[in-house]
């Protein structure tokens, strides 16, 4: 399975968001994805979960065109940033009714409840989820993103707001997706977070890809552990020393 960004171009209004964005992803990888605020990384991912149509050029998944297609999004657990749910629906609650939902589209899907474990959800089951402090939703975006056992996750600023314990439970939980072979897209302002956690780097600057290389590669080539240390160097230089 790849996915694969073909030319992508998106404008709102006359600000162009994504210039001509061609990108391979493919199973086994962990991809962070960085880049300054306003440089189009939200509206990739929005674009490959259709929430987003691109002005020009095609997005594949496993070799199909998505565009006006839905039935690929049942290979992707999304993990938002922030968890908008209806305030007074319970954490058990939300959670059977995304079970109904799927098993009513789908035969024999595979259930994956670690997190709830890992998190203890269950003992806060009857809770509303108007109720729950920000941590707590982010544990549930996390049990839903995992539930289903997708081969492909979207975590976008995973451990944030996170406790530290809770933080690393997560990450481990990450890192034995990637050993399962997974295709894992993330998103986070925590350079440390995604050193552990990623094998590719991709790079965006307004609009446009910048950089879409492994990361052990850009150590070697910089001499650096740190990745925080790497993209300065790399906007030092301005980016001209990258192939992708």
């Amino acid at each position: 399975m790849m996915i694969k960004f073909e030319n992508i171009n998106k404008s709102f209004g006359k600000s162009e968001v994504l210039q001509n964005i061609s990108l391979n992803l493919e199973m086994g990888q962990s991809v962070a994805i960085l880049g300054p605020n306003g440089s189009g990384k939200t509206t990739l991912i929005k674009s490959l979960l259709g929430m987003v149509i691109p002005d020009s050029g095609q997005i594949l998944f496993d070799g199909k065109n998505i565009k006006n297609e839905f039935a690929y999004r049942s290979e992707i657990g999304y993990m938002p940033q922030i968890g908008n749910y209806p305030p007074n629906l319970k954490i058990a609650q939300l959670i059977d009714m995304m079970k109904d939902i799927r098993k009513g589209k789908k035969e024999g899907i595979i259930i994956d409840e670690e997190i709830i474990e890992l998190f203890k959800l269950k003992k806060m089951y009857q809770k509303p989820l108007g109720t729950l402090s920000g941590g707590t939703k982010q544990k549930v975006s996390a049990a839903l993103a995992f539930l289903f056992d997708p081969k492909v996750l979207i975590l976008d600023e995973p451990t944030a707001g996170l406790d530290p314990l809770a933080s690393e439970l997560l990450k481990s939980k990450i890192l034995e997706e990637k050993r399962k072979g997974k295709l894992i897209i993330i998103t986070s302002h925590i350079m440390a977070d995604l050193e552990e956690l990623s094998t590719h780097v991709v790079y965006m600057q307004e609009g446009k890809l910048k950089i879409f290389k492994e990361l052990e590669d850009l150590r070697l080539e910089y001499g650096e552990e740190r990745l925080g240390k790497i993209i300065a160097l790399l906007m030092k230089n301005n980016f001209s020393k990258i192939i992708a």
